[in-house]
């Protein structure tokens, strides 16, 4: 199938504007965070920089350049997209306060929701004044999503919910999550789990709604469990009507992996920086012909990734569906991401050892947080077993247990 690599004049514009407004603002966003290094490594410190972020590129139009013009953004196509997320990672710029609510749920709001709900949530979502997070997993709906079991069960003009979330990103920042709930419990008896499921807009302050965060591997808390009891929702905050949140969730998890599949983009960015980084603080690696092969292949990888980005874009434009490059994409990152982060460690010798918070961490500890961090890439987003699952059985076709025997 044919690649096209052409962009059009108003590729090229977008392009030319966005690197313009760049290289206007953000040297002196970095230099005010550099004056301000005492806090740098702290969490608190670096989410209240994603914000400051935020509300600067929204005061550009730059924050969502997926969504409408008319809410903010600037209705970039397929194409444009992969045009920021290039540039964005081209200029090592701080990453979004609201990466959850800009890329997946916002979108998601502007599909489904109704005016009310859009005037009420949108414009905060894209200035960062709140924070969302993005509730689907539980303890035994993960891979399985579709068996979900906390329910939300109507009460007049309101819902109570009870049950346990686990695994929701930056839960304990938000002011408001979306979240699915099962609705029509008889769902899962009647084998239809994947009826009677409704999505909801949730409050994370609200009486019933109890975040606790998970320390994760790398020393950060940044996913959580949200436990419900008795928590009140009103029927005004449902997103779409009862009964239409596995359609609601596909929709959102469409977002969600071509956004991780377009982050192949963010590891080139990471291979130069680690081989910059090398040359300051163990050069000799780089003479050794081993891990030259290493950086060999992890840059051909990336660059099939990113053609195989390219294809799925080309497919768009000629309006076909962009199944399966996407998830063999999301499959390629999830590996790339990990050989990556230990390539760096190798790459550094003792000096990629260093955690953040110490004195003479490189890079403010970059490397050895991503060694250790990396590891749920192969989890979030769909894990590589089930996801290789999908692929063979819907794309390749192969013949199943029972009809091999």
């Amino acid at each position: 199938m044919a690649v096209d690599f052409a962009m059009s004049p108003a590729d090229r514009a977008f392009a030319e504007d966005l690197r313009a407004w760049l290289d206007e603002h953000l040297p002196a966003f970095l230099t005010a965070g550099d004056e301000d290094d005492d806090h740098a490594s702290t969490a608190e410190h670096i989410q209240e920089r994603r914000r400051a972020w935020q509300k600067l590129l929204d005061q550009g139009r730059w924050a969502a350049v997926h969504w409408p013009e008319e809410w903010g953004g600037r209705a970039a196509t397929p194409m444009q997209r992969l045009l920021y997320a290039e540039i964005m990672a081209e200029k090592r710029v701080p990453g979004l306060y609201n990466t959850n609510g800009i890329w997946q749920i916002g979108p998601m709001l502007i599909q489904w929701g109704t005016d009310d709900q859009k005037r009420r949530w949108l414009p905060s979502i894209l200035s960062g004044d709140e924070h969302w997070c993005q509730g689907f997993s539980e303890p035994d709906a993960g891979n399985d999503l579709a068996n979900l079991r906390t329910t939300a069960v109507a009460d007049g003009d309101t819902y109570v919910v009870n049950g346990t979330k686990i695994w929701i990103s930056t839960a304990h920042l938000a002011r408001w999550g979306l979240f699915l709930f099962r609705t029509d419990p008889t769902a899962i008896t009647r084998e239809a789990k994947h009826e009677g499921i409704t999505a909801f807009v949730v409050d994370m302050h609200a009486p019933g709604v109890v975040t606790r965060p998970i320390r994760d591997i790398s020393g950060d808390e940044m996913f959580n469990e949200v436990v419900f009891t008795d928590a009140v929702v009103d029927a005004a905050n449902r997103l779409g009507g009862e009964g239409e949140g596995w359609m609601v969730a596909m929709g959102t998890l469409g977002f969600e992996r071509v956004g991780i599949a377009g982050q192949i983009t963010t590891l080139a960015a990471d291979l130069r920086a680690m081989v910059e980084t090398a040359r300051a603080v163990n050069p000799g690696a780089l003479d050794d012909p081993l891990m030259g092969d290493r950086l060999a292949r992890a840059w051909t990888e990336i660059e099939l990734c990113r053609l195989l980005v390219y294809r799925a874009l080309s497919k768009v434009a000629r309006g076909e569906k962009n199944w399966p490059e996407v998830p063999l994409a999301k499959l390629q990152w999830s590996q790339l991401a990990q050989s990556l982060s230990e390539l760096a460690v190798d790459l550094l010798g003792p000096a990629g050892a260093l955690g953040r918070g110490g004195p003479d961490a490189v890079d403010r500890g970059k490397w050895s947080r991503q060694y250790a961090f990396q590891r749920y890439s192969t989890i979030g987003g769909g894990s590589t077993e089930v996801q290789k699952n999908i692929i063979a059985d819907r794309a390749i076709k192969l013949p199943g247990k029972a009809r091999s025997s």
